[in-house]
């Protein structure tokens, strides 16, 4: 069986990576590129970036982040935001991107999680879904489009999804925990591994979903001094949730 992995998450505009709550008030707490490293070094089992004001001009200032990242790292990483159509998705793998993930664009034409597959696998396609009220919205999490969260999972797998990044609107940022319930109901849902997102304030929350889930997203507690994640990772074992050792390579 996997390790269960924990892994940062970078939102990024501008080329700089910020931190919000509930998808607002956001603020700048670094460089993308160092901040990777430092995870990278910390422990990480692999990172997401999500562009999250992404414009055309945006798309190809994280094209160029996508490739410093790229030569920073040897973990695997997840690039999301502003993702329209095959070619985007190509700028962003062949620049260094492991995988990519798909949201509001796959909501309005769920045709393209499988033409993404089929270009480059089912293991490169990741589909995200921001959940609020058991709902799926779209646009950053701004519009509710009148889709059960699960019945959206279900049908993205089915059309070549090859992991859920499911995110809790209520819960994040907020560091109260998880949306264990939704969570679970998801994962039970679908035969992929399923992120959770949303809520992490503590090592016991992030153990507690990685006991429903097969990875859990982690960026509040860990932005203002990357240098914590080992030690998170240290607490997660002592609540009871066995993660890679560290020193061995990712999958």
């Amino acid at each position: 069986m996997p390790f269960p992995r924990v892994i940062p998450c970078l939102d990024v505009t501008g080329g700089r990576v910020v931190k919000g709550v509930s998808f607002k008030e956001l603020r700048d707490v670094g460089d993308p590129v160092e901040l990777a490293a430092a995870y990278s070094d910390g422990g990480a089992d692999e990172l997401v970036f999500l562009d999250i004001t992404a414009t055309l001009e945006g798309a190809r200032t994280m094209v160029d982040v996508v490739r410093d990242v790229a030569d920073a790292l040897t973990i695997p990483f997840t690039v999301g935001g502003g993702i329209r159509s095959t070619a985007d998705a190509a700028r962003l793998i062949e620049a260094g991107a492991d995988r990519v993930s798909i949201n509001s664009a796959a909501i309005a034409r769920p045709e393209l999680i499988t033409e993404i597959a089929e270009l480059f696998g089912s293991q490169a396609v990741v589909v995200a879904i921001d959940a609020g009220g058991g709902r799926v919205h779209s646009h950053g999490g701004t519009s509710e489009v009148g889709r059960d969260v699960v019945e959206w999972a279900s049908e993205a797998v089915r059309r070549g999804a090859g992991e859920i990044l499911l995110t809790s609107i209520e819960q994040d940022g907020r560091r109260s925990g998880y949306d264990l319930t939704l969570t679970s109901a998801v994962r039970s849902a679908v035969a992929v591994p399923v992120i959770a997102s949303g809520g992490a304030g503590s090592a016991q929350h992030v153990a507690d979903a990685l006991r429903v889930t097969d990875a859990a997203l982690v960026a509040s507690i860990v932005h203002d001094d990357p240098r914590q994640l080992p030690a998170l990772r240290r607490d997660i074992e002592a609540a009871g949730v066995a993660l890679r050792p560290l020193g061995k390579e990712a999958p």
